[in-house]
Parts: structure tokens; sequence; C-alpha cells
């Protein structure tokens, strides 16, 4: 058995690895990465490019749907359409392969070496991996841990059968007659929306009170009536007892105590992701816990020396994008570059319809750190790219400190918003104030001049609303 020895050894290869080993690869770093799956991870693979995927397959189906009625505004008339599900799966599996293709290449030019199999840690500077050819070990300087995380199974609602996660959900053969949802965030609601403009019947089970509780009440109203808009029923304050399958029913406990059957071809449970911390040799490295997350510093630094954790291992916010951020940051501090990392600018977008788009602080988190604020609000029904493009719904708001306005949050709900996140968080970062956003000509006719009318607002100098 031939052992490998290097300075960089990556574990997992998500966002937050591969990038890592690439950086580490470019500042000349001797790096090994691990990862018994295809490159990319839970977010190429079967997460975030997937799930978009088949959120435009749906949205082009319900345009092609509404013309077809003969109730399109815009004058087009179509035929009754139909789609193929297999034929859109196979057109997503192509777009995750070239992707998956394209960061293997990218390992390669970096000079990292690819290991593929499960690892094991013996040590926090030696673990196995159990390859196609046999038992690999790997001895490392500095070792990353970057495993992701694993869609949580309830026990009442096990995976299997009719029982499915977002995994199966992005891989179905037909589009389900009936579909039920357990999970009223975003995981569920963007698929739960697809499958709607697809066909199906949805069904949303949220036991808390309203539906993607991460984001305050004004943010998510747009999305909740656009929901009415396409026959999804939302039951809040509900609670998925289980499924049974003599009926082809989801059992659900509603806010009144009563039980109520709900007809499901399909169960999609997405009741949030936990951290892969086991299969892996936890136990046998001892690392600090945060509850079930792995505990870091402000440095992605464990508590053991020479053992790092990014992305969805170490906790929330579980984005591909923080996991990014992280994995670039250690890859230079292993280089010997001074570094540090911070969240507050980490846009989380919500892809919903309309969509949902949050950076920095709400009015609620600004003002419970007892910092005084203004805000304003900018709507869509006022933007001309936004009506041109059907859009109206939504808005822009920014919250920024009452003294010296300097932009501590901003948010959107609205078609296409996910596309302003960069500006938004650019402005966070660089520390802009009203004045900075409000006097950045904005191009016009654009969904960003929202941006500068609602540092306007908060200004007090609104020009067109």
């Amino acid at each position: 058995m031939k052992e490998i020895s290097c300075k960089l050894l990556v574990i997992g290869a998500g966002p937050g690895g591969y990038v890592c080993a690439i950086r580490a690869g470019q500042l000349g770093l001797d790096t090994v990465i691990v990862e018994a799956g295809r490159p990319g991870g839970t977010c190429l693979n079967v997460g975030c490019i997937p799930s978009k995927a088949l959120i435009h397959a749906a949205e082009e189906f319900e345009k092609a749907s509404h013309a077809a009625s003969g109730k399109s505004p815009l004058g087009i008339t179509a035929s009754a359409p139909s789609i193929d599900l297999s034929h859109t799966i196979a057109w997503k599996d192509g777009i995750v392969g070239r992707l998956s293709g394209g960061v293997a290449a990218l390992l390669k030019k970096a000079k990292v070496k690819h290991v593929h199999g499960w690892a094991t840690f013996r040590d926090g500077k030696t673990v196995s991996v159990e390859t196609e050819t046999g038992q690999q070990v790997i001895r490392a300087e500095t070792v990353v841990i970057a495993t992701g995380s694993v869609p949580v199974e309830l026990p009442f609602l096990p995976f299997g059968g009719a029982v499915i996660s977002s995994t199966e959900a992005l891989s179905l053969a037909e589009v389900p007659e009936r579909l039920a949802v357990v999970g009223g965030g975003y995981i569920g609601l963007e698929l739960g929306t697809a499958f709607a403009k697809l066909g199906s019947r949805v069904t949303v089970v949220e036991a808390l009170p309203r539906i993607l509780a991460q984001y305050d009440a004004e943010l998510t109203r747009p999305v909740t009536r656009r929901l009415a808009a396409l026959g999804v029923e939302v039951l809040t304050g509900a609670k998925a007892k289980g499924f049974s399958a003599e009926e082809q029913a989801l059992v659900v406990q509603t806010t009144d105590g009563e039980e109520r059957k709900i007809e499901a071809d399909r169960v999609l449970v997405t009741v949030g992701r936990q951290p892969l911390t086991e299969g892996w040799g936890l136990k046998e490295i001892d690392l600090d816990m945060d509850g079930k997350f792995i505990r870091i510093d402000d440095r992605c630094r464990t508590s053991m020396r020479g053992v790092y954790a990014i992305g969805d291992v170490t906790g929330e916010p579980m984005l591909a994008h923080r996991a990014m951020a992280q994995g670039e940051m250690v890859a230079e501090l292993v280089a010997g570059h001074n570094r540090s990392w911070d969240k507050r600018a980490i846009p989380a977008v919500c892809f919903t319809d309309p969509e949902v788009v949050s950076v920095g602080l709400s009015p609620e988190e600004a003002k419970a750190g007892n910092v005084q604020v203004k805000t304003g609000l900018f709507p869509f029904a006022a933007n001309g790219r936004a009506m041109t493009l059907q859009g109206e719904e939504g808005f822009v708001r920014i919250v920024a400190r009452a003294d010296n306005h300097l932009v501590l949050g901003i948010q959107a709900v609205g078609r296409g918003v996910s596309e302003l996140s960069a500006s938004f968080a650019l402005a966070i970062e660089m520390g802009a104030r009203l004045e900075d956003v409000a006097g950045t000509i904005h191009a016009h006719p654009t969904l960003s001049e929202a941006f500068a009318e609602a540092a306007l607002k908060t200004l007090g100098q609104a020009l067109h609303i």
C-alpha cells in the first residue's frame, strides 16, 4: 500500500473544497483532494444548478401554457404545450456533466491530485481512502474538512418509495399529478413552485406560522400571493405525521388539532439539511463542536492545530458561495497570506416566484442590535423595466444607519432580483452610504434603478414615487 504525502489535504470536492484546492494549487501548494462522488458536491450535482435548470424549464412551460390559454396580454397565442420530463432531466444532466467535468479540469490545471473514494481519519494528519483499487493512505501537514451536508430525514417519513428528498425530485421521470411538500423553506418552495407550473397539484405543509420564516413577512407576501395564483395550497401551523401507502396520502395534523389526509403521488420532504459528520472518523480527531456543527473561528480554524473546516459542516448560512469564500481564504492562509473572513455581506437568494434576496441586516435585526435606522422601499410597480417584464410585484428596500447613512442591509423581492444580489453585496462590502448608492448612475431602463430609487426614498428624495 503506497502512501501519499502532501502539504494540504482537502476532504470533499463541493464548492468549498474544490475552490480551496484550486486556489491552493495556484499558490504552489502540494494539494490532494478526496471525493467519493463527482466533483462539485451537492450544489453542482443535486442542488443549486439542477434545481435552477428545472425552475427555468417550468417557467418556460408556464409561459407556453399561458399563451395557449388565450389570456396573454402580450398578444401571443400557442397550441397546448406538453412536456417530456425525462427529456428535461437529460438536458439538466448535460449541464451538470459539463460543469462537473469543468471542475475536474480546473483541479488538474492547478496540479491538484484528485483521489476518488471515501476518506476516514486515522489521526489529525492522516486519512485512509477506500478507492476502487484498494486502500490509499494520505498524510498531510494541513487538512481541510469540507464534507458538506445531507437532507434531514424525518423518522416518521423515511426516504423511499413515494417519499423523496430534493435529490430524487430533481430526477423524476414524470411530473407527479399530486405533490405534497413537507417544509415551507426555500428548497421546498422552489421545487414546489416549479412542479406547480409543470402541472402538479401541490400542497405545502409548514409547521411554523408562515412560509420562508428566515425572511421577514413584508418580503414573503408577494411569494404567498403568487403561490395562491398558481393554485398551490399552503398549510401553515400544520405538522406532517406520516404517509399512508394504502391510501396514497400524507397524514397531517392541522392547527385545530384535526387529522387531515392529503392525497399525494409523491411526498417531497424538505425540512432542512444537516452537516455530514458521520462516517469519516470525526471521533478519531475529537474536534470541538457547536451543536451538530464543527466549531470554527473567524479563519475557519478548528480546535485542532492544522485542521480547518469550511462550508455546510460548519453551520449557517449553508450557502455554496459562503463555502467558496471560506475555501479561498483557507488556501491563502495555508500559503502564509494574512487573511480573514466576514460574513456580513453574504447574499441569500431564494429562487421562488418572485425571487427573494437579502444581504446584511433586516430592519428588525438592526433594531434588535440597538441601532437607530432609517429604511426606504421602492416598488417595482414604479419601475419601467419591471413593467415590461410583467414583474411589477415586489420592491427593493434599504436599511441604513440613521446618523451617518451607512448601508447595513438590502432586501428585494421580485422577478429577476437574484441578479441584483452582487450590487447589494458590493455596496455593503465597500461600506457604501445612501448618498453613494443614490449618486451612482444606474442604466435606464433596468431593474437596478429600483436600488438607487430606494436609496433616494430613504433619504427623503424620492423621484418616481
